[in-house]
């Protein structure tokens, strides 16, 4: 591959996408792929489908081997978890504790920055862990497995919409290394995620999919006014409460 290849899509975009929002164990990708992180998050909605589908089969093998659904649940969690490195996790915890612990941009930025957590951060990841065990227990006692990779893959669909529409917040960072992707391939991945979503959902997706849009949408807006931008901790904290608004929502149409 051509470095800074410009080519709007790229058979090494779904890898790429894979290897930025995962830890699964993917061969290493040649350094020139790495130029096209921009215009690679169309593939995001196929990398959160992996790490979903994964996620549900663990849980399958839950139930099938006569757990109830509770535990099922939380094994669900555990294997998203282990499937992303709890990178989105950590996105959400680093982000309450900044967004809501500081009196300015700068020192809300500084504190997202350091690596310990805080009351808000500790608190935002047991209400998100939570809200997701109890739907996705609804869920998985009600036959709703489709919900769970539908709510992962949208999810990312989601994370570029903010990396478009809003500036770097720091001008660093993993998020800034990215870089800001162009429409085409913001609208790419929200194409793929809304195809596969009615796929795997049909008409039980579209409620769920508006509700976790908003949710997303708030987020971009509470970190336009805290901190002037996203950061990437923002776009992780976006996807945890777009997966879990999409979850509560597709259990509650149960």
């Amino acid at each position: 591959m051509k470095k800074n290849d410009k080519s709007p899509v790229s058979a090494w975009d779904v890898p790429l996408a894979l290897v930025l929002l995962t830890r699964l164990p993917l061969p290493h990708l040649p350094e020139a792929v790495f130029s096209r992180q921009a215009r690679a998050v169309w593939a995001y909605p196929l990398a959160g489908a992996v790490v979903g589908g994964l996620a549900v089969l663990f849980g399958w093998a839950g139930l099938a081997l006569g757990l109830s659904a509770g535990p099922a649940a939380g094994i669900v969690l555990a294997a998203g978890i282990l499937l992303t490195g709890a990178m989105h996790e950590d996105g959400l915890a680093d982000s309450a504790d900044g967004l809501w612990g500081g009196n300015d941009p700068g020192r809300r930025l500084e504190i997202m920055r350091d690596s310990r957590i805080g009351t808000y951060g500790v608190l935002a990841l047991v209400l998100s862990a939570l809200l997701r065990w109890t739907a996705l227990t609804a869920l998985l006692a009600s036959a709703g497995l489709w919900a769970l990779p539908a709510a992962a893959l949208w999810s990312r669909a989601l994370m570029p919409v903010l990396m478009g529409a809003l500036p770097n917040a720091r001008g660093a960072g993993l998020s800034q290394s990215v870089g800001r992707p162009g429409l085409a391939p913001v609208a790419g991945g929200l194409l793929l995620g809304v195809v596969l979503g009615f796929l795997l959902g049909g008409a039980g997706f579209a409620a769920p999919a508006l509700l976790a849009a908003l949710a997303a949408l708030c987020v971009a807006a509470l970190a336009r006014a805290r901190i002037g931008g996203q950061t990437g901790d923002i776009l992780g904290a976006a996807q945890q409460v777009a997966e879990t608004a999409f979850l509560l929502t597709a259990s509650a149409m149960l």
